[in-house]
């Protein structure tokens, strides 16, 4: 196993984000249709939040009772991604080790670190998650 790996070997580059003016209904398509659990989330350029299917599902009424739909969908609308993203995300810088990373997701609640440049924390240029980490552990066996 390599011990001085970095984060930016591992990480996905080409990540969907959303814009804090998106809509909370545009979070919930692009989660649904591309199996993602965590988006990013930026003001034009820079990192403000990150969103997750977990915080998503939180508001939802229709997995506890049938034809709760339309409540749902009320909820979407009423609601805007600042009210419910995380702000100001835990992130790691591009040039941190895969070591670093597996500790942080191992002790802290994160399931998905935002990756930034390592120079501008603003800058997003990836994003990192436990099943990273564990595809690499796994490639190294």
């Amino acid at each position: 196993m390599r011990k001085r790996e970095l984060v930016n070997t591992i990480m996905t580059k080409n990540m969907h984000v959303v814009q804090l003016e998106d809509k909370l209904t545009d979070v919930r398509d692009l989660i649904r249709k591309h199996g993602f659990r965590h988006v990013p989330v930026v003001y034009g350029k820079q990192l403000v939040g990150i969103i997750s299917k977990t915080d998503l599902n939180r508001l939802t009424f229709s997995s506890l009772f049938a034809g709760q739909d339309e409540a749902d969908e009320a909820v979407f609308d009423m609601l805007t991604i600042s009210q419910v993203m995380s702000h100001k995300p835990r992130v790691v810088k591009s040039n941190e080790t895969i070591r670093d990373v597996a500790e942080i997701l191992s002790s802290e609640e994160f399931h998905a670190l935002p990756v930034v440049d390592d120079k501008d924390e603003s800058k997003l240029v990836g994003i990192v998650t436990t099943t990273d980490v564990i595809r690499y552990m796994l490639d190294q066996y």
